[in-house]
């Protein structure tokens, strides 16, 4: 059997979280874009959080997106070749408008922003080679009723500043 031309990479089990202890950077599928998060902390507790929101799932292409809230301040945006694109999805619960960008050469998702977190950048974890284990799901009522619950991770009914489920 022939060796695929491009081998399969990015078992995350592979890095040790302790490689990231200066930061983390990851990329768009075809490397224009980069974002490294400047965070010391990053893997000493729970810091992302699922979304299963319709609108997270259908940018993520997935059954839930992984995000995380980081400040501004701490992340790094390179875009190399000028591919960040960026959609306005105004259909939001809010009518706020959350500003999804995206690698317009891949499609990868990138970040999001919104008003309602100002000085904040909602990251897409599936850039990175290893994700910090989530803290929360926001819209967990909206989940697949075949999804297990992950021990740990604490559940809102839709946003997170609203009830947790079974509240």
């Amino acid at each position: 059997m022939a060796q695929p031309k491009f081998p399969y990479t990015g078992n995350p089990n592979s890095h040790d979280p302790s490689e990231f202890a200066n930061g983390m950077t990851g990329t768009c599928l075809c490397g224009s874009i980069s974002v490294t998060i400047k965070d010391l902390d990053l893997f000493k507790g729970r810091k992302g959080h699922l979304c299963h929101c319709a609108n997270c799932r259908k940018v993520a292409g997935s059954y839930v997106s992984a995000n995380m809230l980081m400040k501004a301040d701490q992340v790094e945006l390179i875009d190399r070749d000028g591919t960040l694109k960026t959609y306005l999805d105004y259909a939001t619960g809010s009518g706020k408008p959350v500003h999804r960008s995206f690698c317009s050469t891949d499609g990868n998702p990138i970040k999001s922003e919104t008003e309602l977190a100002p000085g904040m950048v909602i990251l897409k974890m599936g850039i990175y080679p290893r994700i910090p284990p989530p803290s929360a799901e926001a819209f967990a009522e909206h989940r697949h009723d075949w999804q297990a619950k992950h021990e740990g991770v604490e559940q809102y009914a839709t946003t997170r500043s609203g009830p947790k489920l079974g509240e």
